[in-house]
């Protein structure tokens, strides 16, 4: 297991198609992130404005699925900036394709998704919808290491802390992007965070927080975004 040292070298950055694009962020006095986004395209894709967005989780049968925080945070991001998407409210999307989206009859495969949408029903939904890509994303956020320890305590003199704490967290998160004009995946983008954060006691606790899960939103939001733009297809030519 890798530990990250307080203070991060810059390492290259590559934007190449498939190789993944390595970023480290140096943080105030004690935390550090280390963020990697990786990119493959199968097919083309190229949204349009009236075309929509739905972001969803990727249903689990045991364990934990992504976090709704998350997939709300991509979708706000999303929504937001210069170029902003159309983002359908997933769970409208599930009732108004009902039951074909929900958990146990979700398609698992591009495979499903065609036989799913030869359904006559099921095509006319999913016109009214006017959903263009399915965003299925899987990955949590967990701890991963940690140690240390804080003492505080209080008496005639006043109150303070004393010692040194931290914890190290990783989001890895993977998201599957379909196609439903073509019926068929068009590619996948992944992101990989970890940080380390620190508690020092020196009197008044002081917290250094590395906001993991929340860079691994604005690496995965802005590749999505160029993603389902074609802005890579865009450069080739």
């Amino acid at each position: 297991m890798t530990r990250h040292s307080p203070t991060c070298r810059p390492l290259s950055v590559n934007r190449r198609l498939g190789i993944p694009v390595v970023v480290v962020l140096s943080l105030s006095a004690g935390a550090c992130m280390r963020a990697q986004v990786v990119e493959s395209r199968e097919f083309a894709t190229k949204i349009t404005g009236d075309e929509a967005v739905v972001l969803l989780t990727k249903p689990h049968v045991e364990g934990t699925g992504t976090e709704t925080g998350f997939t709300e945070c991509v979708g706000d991001d999303l929504a937001g900036g210069k170029t902003p998407f159309r983002i359908q409210d997933s769970d409208e999307f599930v009732d108004q394709l009902f039951p074909w989206f929900e958990p146990s009859t979700a398609p698992t495969r591009p495979e499903g998704l065609a036989a799913l949408v030869d359904r006559p029903r099921v095509a006319e939904q999913l016109a009214r919808t006017g959903v263009r890509y399915v965003v299925w994303f899987d990955g949590v956020t967990r701890k991963t290491d940690g140690g240390g320890s804080i003492a505080c305590g209080a008496g005639p003199g006043g109150a303070g802390c004393i010692g040194f704490g931290w914890w190290e967290k990783e989001s890895d998160y993977v998201a599957t992007i379909w196609d439903l004009k073509e019926t068929r995946s068009v590619g996948t983008v992944s992101t990989n965070v970890t940080g380390t954060s620190a508690l020092v006691g020196a009197i008044v606790p002081l917290p250094f927080i590395a906001r993991v899960q929340g860079t691994a939103c604005d690496r995965m939001a802005d590749q999505l975004r160029s993603f389902l733009k074609g802005d890579d297809l865009a450069a080739a030519q």
